[in-house]
């Protein structure tokens, strides 16, 4: 006598979900599969097949010289191409498969991709690519102190949307009290003060007040623009001598290092202000990830509770690190004025804190990621003065929106698969209270 049995599962056993069920993610192979047909169709038979694009790895500040290579612009940017749509497809078969698409591929292509964009540009004139990439490093150093800022507030649970505030209020900051003091490190300390006074405002209402904190940070970034243009206008603008005429970073060179063909001019030709974002990076990376500091940093960012459980002040936590976002953004804020323009003008940030926070998603609120991110959205913008001196025929106004376009395409490449730190905007409202 034969007996059926029939297994069947519990009622209250999960669900196995078969790896054929996992939706297909195909919006990367997407995106690289246009970017790869827009670089065939412009970069390359946008080009005569005999022009050639001349790369000059030269720079004024080092004594060397490097001669001057004729690249084949048509056959240079075919094979870059060519490179494209293979990674394009390589990314396609991951996704169709339900495989995770490697960073490198992406990284690669955009590398190819603006190499690309680069000689279509100057075809048939010279690329000066060391200023390039040189001026590209400077232009991101206050995206880069803006985003370390948002890293070092998000991580620990608090949406900084206030970059922009902090970093024109640490302009404002740096260009008055250096401009009295005819001394730079004065201004720099300034600076860091205006940031800090900003991230009070921030954490006072977002952290003890649980105000929705996206609102708090639109709202002091609209106070930050009225006040300082009041104060540019009524005092700055009044004595310009005394009021709005700065001391300036020092410039440093490295003995022997900053002769360095394209190498020197890179790391080693630097302001003051310029040294301390190169060590910035990989400090807060270490900081994050292998201090006691970062791992409080990240405990109270992602699970409060549990952090609270085993003694850590959560609100305290949030407060410092906030108010350290106000440090880092402020001295950056001092680029514009103390390092680089040499004056305050209304709104002089022109929005770059918003680029600093895409930057910091792009990096996926990870510190060299964000930093990365930074120098692309700092390409972008010295990439305007390189199109506009190589005649490439695109009008000045197609050309500054560059820097706000590259921002779309990131935050809309990159949003999906970068997750916040889970408790990032939730305030923490302790039991009991």
């Amino acid at each position: 006598m034969s007996t059926n049995v029939a297994t069947t599962a519990p009622a209250d056993a999960p669900e196995t979900v078969a790896a054929s069920d996992t939706p297909r993610k195909l919006k990367t192979p997407i995106l690289l599969g246009v970017f790869a047909l827009i670089s065939l169709v412009v970069f390359v038979f946008g080009v005569a097949p005999d022009t050639l694009t001349q790369v000059d790895l030269n720079s004024k500040s080092v004594d060397m010289k490097l001669p001057i290579i004729d690249v084949p612009t048509f056959i240079t940017n075919l094979s870059f191409t060519v490179v494209m749509v293979a990674l394009a497809a390589r990314a396609f078969v991951n996704a169709w498969n339900r495989k995770r698409i490697p960073m490198w591929i992406s990284a690669v292509f955009a590398f190819l991709w603006l190499f690309a964009l680069i000689f279509w540009t100057a075809a048939g004139d010279s690329v000066p690519l060391t200023w390039l990439f040189t001026g590209s490093l400077v232009l991101a150093t206050p995206i880069v102190f803006g985003s370390l800022a948002g890293v070092v507030s998000e991580r620990a649970g608090v949406v900084n949307l206030a970059i922009e505030g902090q970093l024109l209020s640490g302009a404002f900051a740096a260009a008055l009290v250096a401009s009295l003091t005819d001394s730079w490190i004065a201004g720099a300390l300034a600076a860091a003060a205006a940031g800090v006074v900003v991230s009070c405002i921030l954490a006072l209402f977002a952290i003890t007040y649980w105000v929705e904190q996206v609102v708090v940070g639109v709202v002091i970034n609209m106070i930050v623009i009225g006040l300082t243009d009041y104060l540019y206008s009524a005092l700055l603008a009044t004595d310009s001598a005394k009021y709005n005429d700065p001391a300036r970073y020092p410039q440093i060179n490295i003995p022997g290092l900053s002769q360095i063909p394209v190498i020197g001019p890179l790391l080693f030709q630097h302001t003051v202000l310029g040294y301390v974002m190169l060590l910035s990076i990989p400090l807060f990376g270490y900081l994050l990830f292998k201090s006691r500091w970062g791992l409080r940093t990240r405990a109270v960012g992602e699970h409060p509770k549990a952090a609270d459980t085993v003694g850590i002040n959560v609100n305290a936590v949030r407060w410092r690190n906030v108010l350290l976002s106000g440090v880092i953004a402020g001295i950056g804020g001092s680029f514009y004025t103390v390092g680089s323009v040499g004056a305050f003008s209304s709104q002089i940030t022109s929005g770059q804190g918003y680029i600093a926070l895409a930057a910091m998603i792009f990096g996926r609120w990870h510190p060299i990621y964000a930093a990365l991110a930074a120098l692309l959205f700092g390409f972008a913008s010295n990439f305007q003065t390189f199109a506009s001196q190589a005649g490439a025929g695109i009008p000045s106004e197609l050309l500054a929106t560059v820097p706000y376009i590259v921002t779309i395409f990131a935050v809309v490449g990159f949003v999906g698969k970068s997750q916040a730190p889970a408790a990032d905007g939730v305030p923490y409202i302790k039991q009991g209270r």
